[in-house]
């Protein structure tokens, strides 16, 4: 079982789009038994709030499943659970690293990494741009998928 956490500040936006855009690709792909997908913030501000509603009209929007959450902050035992601890953007690997400390096992990364792009997820709290955040976090997501796939025995598994 490979296990992916998206981290944001609050986790009402971005990461439980990430989540959730995740969670589509992996069942429409046929690994949805391989691959536990969840999300969580680098922040307590939020803590208990579902996803924030303009994000959940672009889920629904573009088609993408979700359920009602309450958004959590990252703990120190979520660095051991988790196979890869996914952020949002800069801000929030900086903060990640207060609770982490050290990234020894070179868990942490940037969503847009994966798509090979030295940049953050577009933050819609302050733009109300919640199209160029599903953007990116649908080509991120898209990009980490194969690159997980590929990396991984879960092929194996589903042959």
């Amino acid at each position: 079982m490979v296990k992916i956490l998206f981290v944001c500040h609050g986790n009402i936006c971005r990461s439980p789009m990430a989540e959730f855009v995740m969670k589509k690709l992996v069942n429409d792909a046929g690994y949805a038994d391989d691959i536990e997908i969840s999300s969580a913030a680098v922040s307590a501000e939020e803590t208990g709030n579902d996803i924030y509603p303009p994000a959940q009209r672009k889920l629904r929007e573009k088609a993408i499943p979700f359920t009602h959450r309450a958004a959590r902050q990252f703990t120190r035992s979520d660095y051991t659970r988790y196979d890869y601890i996914v952020c949002m953007d800069r801000s929030n690997l900086r903060l990640l690293r207060y609770i982490v400390g050290e990234d020894a096992e070179k868990k942490v990364s940037l969503l847009m990494q994966w798509a090979d792009k030295e940049r953050d997820v577009a933050d819609p709290w302050y733009t109300g741009n919640f199209e160029a955040a599903y953007r990116d976090v649908d080509e991120g997501c898209k990009a980490m998928l194969q690159r997980v796939i590929s990396s991984t025995s879960i092929c194996d598994s589903t042959e």
